[in-house]
């Protein structure tokens, strides 16, 4: 399995639990590793046969930015679902963050891995 990755991908959107939270668009930061098969592409030098990442990112820019979400947990697994439905993905890790929830840290966030690594 190859791998296809986007990192640090920036969009505001609204997330959180409290009522300030709420009314206030907030950045997340957004990694993606997406197990996939880049032999074809390579082979013909042709970006139909392969996972275009800038077409993914357009698309996470564009759900996220229109999502509202309480929780970072949330959000994780609706991209999840997203990404593997939408692109045709068998495995993919995710990491959300949200810098500067905690003053204290850099980010907090979570991580997750979905579907079958082949």
């Amino acid at each position: 399995m190859d791998i296809v990755y986007i990192r640090e991908l920036q969009v505001e959107t609204i997330i959180g639990i409290y009522d300030w939270e709420r009314e206030v668009r907030q950045i997340v930061s957004l990694d993606l590793e997406m197990g996939t098969d880049i032999r074809a592409a390579a082979n013909t030098e042709d970006i139909e046969n392969t996972l275009n990442y800038k077409s993914v990112s357009d698309r996470l820019i564009a759900f996220v930015g229109e999502s509202q979400f309480l929780l970072v947990e949330t959000m994780a697994e609706e991209i999840a679902a997203l990404i593997m439905q939408e692109f045709s993905v068998p495995w993919l890790r995710l990491r959300v963050g949200k810098p500067g929830a905690v003053p204290q840290a850099s980010d907090v966030g979570v991580i997750i891995e979905r579907g079958v690594k082949s």
